[in-house]
């Protein structure tokens, strides 16, 4: 099969590779769609240890059941293995389980490629009439869908009444607002440095969106913010825009421990909270939203094929594409 093989910092080459065997109770999955989220840069950087090449990355993806329980139907994947049998799993927090594994992440090979093996448990089918580039969406707005439902969780007002502010106009950002207005919030910002990226949000809902280096709230103006950048000047932000009692839902991964006012947040009781990833139920309530029709059109996302995905992580890479996300197609 054809795949986008990681070859070492800043190269990935397209090229033959061994098709998945699908052994072990696995089931082979023929990739319509897949998407290039944050940590694939991050491993394209070489700043990601659990990430090392040859291998081929990836883990937003959405194809065709070759084999297994959906044998013939499109599906969604949940990139995420876990043991199923620890107190995590069973109290349904599976997104922190010890042995959590993920699409990408050795043993496991990516979805930048043709064909990748999952087990059937991680699969959610998907209704005819969705675009596999959307349905391959499920994962990153998995992540908002989550940070969101544990920030509403937190605050002492419903969500429909609070100021709420997303840090960053990424795919996860994006996505983050997008699941804040499904949940029921009304007032929602999205703080984005890049012109370009500004300008896609704009598009993607009824959202205020704003250059923090230009035009940044008032301290202690927003009751939820949601962090998809995760840096130190980013956590700085965080908690300056936080309000008495606020809370800030921490999902970004760029890198660093600095920027807490831990002072302000102890004297105002404001929450933090690290969020990573989805639980199941997460996922399969995101899977919903979108083949619901209640995550927009998608304007925010640009394809390209799989075979040209060495330009486009370059792309990327020199903050020229205006897209909050690019999805290939193999």
């Amino acid at each position: 099969m054809k795949a986008l093989v990681y070859t070492g910092e800043g190269a990935l080459d397209y090229r033959d590779t061994d098709r998945p065997s699908g052994q072990n109770g696995l089931s082979i999955v023929k990739v319509e769609a897949v998407g290039i989220c944050g940590s694939d840069m991050h491993a394209y950087h070489g700043t990601d240890p659990r990430r090392m090449p040859p291998l081929i990355l990836g883990h937003e993806a959405c194809g065709i059941a070759e084999t297994g329980r959906y044998s013939g139907r499109r599906v969604t994947v949940n990139p995420m293995t876990t043991c199923g049998t620890c107190r995590f799993c069973i109290e349904g927090r599976d997104n922190i389980c010890p042995e959590r594994n993920l699409l990408s992440i050795p043993p496991h090979e990516g979805a930048f490629a043709e064909y990748l093996e999952i087990p059937d448990s991680n699969l959610v089918p998907v209704p005819d009439g969705i675009a596999p580039e959307h349905a391959a969406l499920t994962e990153p707005l998995a992540c908002g869908w989550h940070a969101v439902r544990l920030g509403a969780e937190r605050l002492a007002q419903p969500l429909a009444s609070a100021r709420v502010v997303v840090i960053g106009g990424g795919a996860i950002g994006v996505g983050a607002a997008l699941c804040a207005l499904d949940q029921g919030a009304k007032d929602i910002a999205i703080a984005e440095t890049s012109a370009l990226r500004r300008g896609t949000a704009a598009k993607a809902g009824p959202f205020e969106v704003y250059d923090p280096l230009q035009n940044a709230p008032q301290d202690s103006s927003a009751d939820l913010i949601i962090d998809a950048y995760g840096s130190a000047v980013s956590r700085a932000e965080s908690t300056r825009l936080a309000a008495p009692g606020g809370v800030i839902a921490h999902i970004g991964l760029s890198g660093g421990d600095a920027g807490l006012d831990t002072r302000k947040m102890t004297l105002q009781e404001i929450t933090f909270i690290g969020t990573y990833t989805y639980t199941m139920a997460d996922f399969h309530a995101t899977a919903n939203a979108i083949f619901k029709g209640r995550m927009g059109d998608f304007s925010w996302i640009e394809k390209r094929a799989l075979a040209d995905g060495a330009k486009a992580f370059a792309d990327l890479d020199s903050a020229s594409v205006s897209a909050a996300k690019i999805v290939l197609n193999p």
